[in-house]
Order: C-alpha cells, then structure tokens, then sequence
C-alpha cells in the first residue's frame, strides 16, 4: 500500500468520527420521549402530519402493534411501487416513453427498494421514467431508511425501558425520521452534490458528438436528490445503471467523499445515540469500537489487495506500481478519477453498511479483493450495516455474546441491566441465522438450476463468486452487484426478491419481540458478577463472535470461490 491510501482510509476515518457526536446527540433528542428544542421546531408539521393521516400520536404499541404497523406499511410500499412501474407508459413525466417494466422485474424492484436493498436487474436510464424514479423509487430510498431506524429505536427503547409493555409508536418514529433526519441530510448532500456537477433536472435525453464525430446520447434526470438519499439511506439504487461510477452521479473526487461520509453517518451516529438513550454512552463508543476494529483491518486489505495488482499478470513485466502518473495496482474496472484507495475503500464502505452503491465494477477486483466485500456482506451486515438495521443487528450479536460469556462462568447472562433468557436468546438466534441460512440455500438452488447457472459470465470458480456474491447482497439487504450475472431473468428476479423479503422483515420482527419481552422486564442492578459491556474485553469477544459465525458459515463457500480463484491465479492462468 502507498502513502496516499493510508491517508485517504485515515482521512475519511477521523471525519467520520468527528461527526459521531453531534449528529448522533441530534437524533436522540429527535427520538426523546420528553418534547424538546428540536421535536418544537417541527411541532406544527407534526400534528399536521397526523391529523391529515388519522394517527394518534399518544399510542404507545406493543411490539406486535408496532410490528404490524410495520409490516403493513412496508407491503403498502412494495404495491404503489409496483403498480407505477406495470403504469409508467400512462403517466406523465416519461420523455423518452419508457414501456411498462415487466412483472417479474417490477416485483423484484419494488421488493428491492421496500427492504431498503435496491438490487437493480434493469439499467435505470434506459427503463425508468423520472416519475417511477422520483415518485415510486427515491420515496421508497426514505420510507425503507426510516423505517429501519424505526425498528431501532424501538429495540432501543426495550432496552431502555423498564417494567413496560410498550415500545413507542411506529408511525411517529417514521414520520420524526424523515422529517427531522432524512429529508434535512438529504437535501444538504444533494445540494453538496449539486456544486460537483451531479444533474439535477427533468430534461430529455441529450444527444451529443463526440471527438470522433459520432453521436452520443447523454441522460438526464434528477440524479441528485436520488443520489443523496440513496447514500444517507445506505439504500444504493443507482439513479443511472453504472451507479455512483457515472460521471453524472458521482463527478469528482469531493463528491465521491461527500458520498461515502453519507454512507456511514447516520449507522456510525446511531451508535452514539443508542448509548444515550440507555443512559450510558460508554455502550454506544464500545459498538462503534466492535464496528471498526472489523471495518479496518478489512478495508486495509481490500485495498492491499488492489494495490498490489493481478497476480496472473506479474510475469507479462506490465507496469503497476504507484508512481505521479498512475494509481498502479490493479485499475481494471475502476476510474481513473478515484484510483486505488477511493475505489477500495468505497467497496468496503458500501457493503459494509448495507449501501449497495459502487464506484468501481467489483467483478474486477482481485479475487482476495473480491472475497473482502463479499465477506462483509456475509458477516450479516452488521459492521455499520444499513441505518437502524445495522445497529439491532450488532444489538443480537451482543445479546449472543453475553450469553457466550455467562456460560463460561456459570451465571444468566445480563445485558444493560437486563437479563437475557431463554425467549431472548431465541429471537436473537433468529436475527443471527436467518441471513446465513438464505445465502447458503438459496446459493445451493442456484447452483443446481440450470436457469441459475445459465446467467454468469465466467465458468469455473469466478462464475460461482457471482452466484454466491448475488445470493449474499439479497440476503443481508446490502443491493450492492458483483457483476457478471445477468439476473434480469424470472428466475433471478423471483430468488432474490424472496430473499430481499425474508432477510429484511422476519428479523426485524424477532428484535422487536425481543424488544418487547426485555421493556417488560425489571432491571437488575450489576454485581461482581456482571459482566461489563463497555470494556476492551467485551469489545474484543463481541468482535470475535461476529468473525466466528461469519467464517464458520462462509469458508466453504468462499473456499470454492475467491480462494481457489486466488490459488489458480498464482500459477499465471
């Protein structure tokens, strides 16, 4: 690795730390259940909010209320969604007259971006109408984001509250998050990006000459907004197919910092804002410490592994070291305007916190180049992860892991005061193995059918990496593309979309009956035999606990192939 990588990776990091605090201080005042400074000053678009809906903002739910307002709310989505894509040659704001999508490919988008994936089969230029991407798919980018902060706060508060049988309301949660978190970011980074030269208009497609006289035509729309959201909801549905490498979605090297700070904002500040609201902010530093004693050392190796180049190249004397001219290393797939560390270091970032956008193609990274994002994914997204998704993710791992620590010393397992028994150990085993359990199924089925197969790119080992990398970006939420695999297919469309369902509203209801059993529960003062839940100690077997499952579900599957891949490369071929 050179200098200007260390740098970049280091930059990036104490930025992202500095604003932990304030935004995370921020959204605990927004989820406090006393009003506050910040909950006045919307006050009025509040009320208005709720009385135009019929809510009742004074109902406190039980985690199945809340659940089912959840649940029911998100199918509401994944329906409109679907019914304005099936629509969109009848609706307006369609310049280039873009067909209906077709059904098994407007199923899995408007699963995609209900589950806040945003796995993208279809190229957004060339089959969306700004009204489909405006009304129907950056909505859904603010919808499934608050959403998953949602469900968070929600398992935070059963943490928090004691002797109660309530966990907040859903539908203030949602409203509280869009309207005081998402849409202010939003339109901040879209206006950042915006200065960059990121398009933001409703006009026709351009056409354009080029230097050797051809036509060219240029797309507009408004990338933006959608663009923005997509990065702070670490949704990730590129507004054009080729995603945040386009040229007009993500220009220059400031923009590509601006968004990948957004990715990470909101679940690193969620960490500081859950220590807050359970009255210890030494649990919400030791969560962020678990998160980035994994994120580091991964993402150094990504772009190890990039920087280093192609080891079936190194004997054809092709230059590749670092130097003023040339970023070195392994530059297939990537732009030339972000280099090695910016592309490394976006690849971490995105499928470590469930974002899905890339900057680079990530069927070109090296093969151990490659295996890092996949793995990341595989860990369950939880090393950041998606907003809110990622932290009660984390929060199962943690109840695990205190469960670990109680057997080895013979005592029930207390976690923030509150005793982790047999039906939270359940919930939480759900949340932990739901994820593994797609991938590795859904990896088998697609493996052994030949409409499963018929779509890759490459045979052999690399093949199968697009297979099991698919299968893991719609099992863990994360949306992000391998690329390779031609998954606009029905058989594609119908696995993932079941996949995208399965991993992202089952767990969600396991917290929060989880949730809902520990609000009801008295707390327990800690004694000598507690085990501290702040420390270096707690921060390492937490850590360990997350690598353990990831590495003992996955190996085999990685063995087959980004290993083996590597292993081949070495001989030259």
């Amino acid at each position: 690795m050179t200098a200007n990588d260390f740098f970049q990776i280091g930059l990036y990091l104490v930025v992202l730390l500095a604003l932990v605090k304030p935004v995370g201080r921020y959204m605990a005042l927004v989820f406090a259940d006393e009003p506050n400074r910040v909950t006045r000053f919307g006050a009025g678009a509040e009320r208005l909010l709720y009385r135009l809906s019929g809510i009742r903002a004074d109902e406190d739910m039980g985690w199945k209320r809340y659940a089912l307002a959840m649940l029911v709310f998100n199918v509401a989505g994944v329906a409109a969604v679907y019914l304005l894509q099936r629509t969109q040659q009848w609706l307006p704001l369609n310049p280039q007259h873009f067909g209906a999508v077709t059904p098994d490919s407007a199923m899995n988008t408007a699963v995609s971006f209900a589950t806040n994936t945003n796995w993208q089969g279809y190229g957004g230029e060339s089959t969306m109408s700004y009204l489909t991407q405006a009304l129907g798919l950056a909505v859904q980018n603010f919808l499934s984001a608050a959403t998953g902060i949602a469900v968070l706060i929600a398992v935070v508060r059963g943490f928090a509250r004691r002797g109660v049988n309530a966990l907040g309301n859903f539908w203030v949660d949602v409203t509280r998050t869009t309207l005081y978190i998402l849409l202010p970011f939003s339109l901040l980074i879209a206006l950042l990006l915006v200065s960059q030269g990121v398009v933001q208009n409703l006009s026709a497609y351009v056409d354009a000459t080029t230097l050797q006289h051809g036509t060219q035509t240029l797309p507009m729309g408004p990338a933006a907004s959608q663009t923005a959201i997509k990065m702070l909801g670490t949704n990730g549905g590129g507004f054009f197919n080729a995603n945040s490498s386009h040229p007009f979605e993500n220009p220059t090297p400031l923009s590509n910092f601006i968004e990948m700070l957004s990715i990470f904002l909101i679940p690193g500040a969620l960490c500081y804002t859950f220590g807050s609201m359970v009255g210890d902010r030494r649990q919400g530093w030791a969560i962020l410490a678990t998160m980035l004693l994994i994120f580091v050392p991964l993402t150094i190796g990504v772009v190890a592994a990039e920087q280093a180049g192609n080891p079936a190249l190194h004997g054809l004397h092709i230059d590749a070291q670092a130097s003023a001219m040339q970023s070195g290393g392994n530059m297939e797939g990537k732009e030339t305007r972000f280099g090695i560390a910016s592309s490394g270091l976006f690849a971490a970032i995105t499928t470590a916190a469930s974002c899905g956008a890339v900057n680079a193609m990530h069927d070109s990274l090296t093969p151990l180049g490659g295996l890092v994002p996949m793995w990341l994914m595989q860990l369950g997204e939880v090393v950041f992860g998606g907003v809110g998704s990622g932290l009660y993710g984390m929060l199962a791992f943690a109840v695990v892991a205190v469960f670990i620590a109680g057997l080895m010393v013979g005592r029930t397992p207390e976690y923030l005061g509150k005793k982790i028994e047999a039906h939270e150990m359940k919930m939480a085993s759900l949340a932990v193995l739901i994820p593994c359990a797609l991938v590795v199924v859904c990896t088998a089925i697609a493996v052994m059918v030949p409409a499963g197969v018929a779509g890759i790119a490459n045979p052999g080992a690399h093949g199968f990496s697009e297979i099991l990398y698919a299968v893991s970006s719609a099992s863990n939420n994360n949306g992000s593309a391998f690329g390779g695999l031609s998954a606009n297919t029905p058989f594609w469309n119908v696995l993932l979309a079941i996949c995208m369902f399965f991993a992202r509203f089952p767990l969600a209801i396991a917290m929060l009956a989880m949730a809902g059993s520990l609000a009801a529960k008295r707390h327990v003062p800690p004694s000598t035999g507690t085990l501290p839940t702040h420390t270096p100690l707690f921060v390492a077997l937490l850590a360990c606990i997350v690598i353990v499952v990831g590495a003992l579900t996955f190996l085999p599957a990685l063995a087959l192939g980004p290993i083996v891949e590597h292993l081949t490369s070495l001989t030259g071929h």
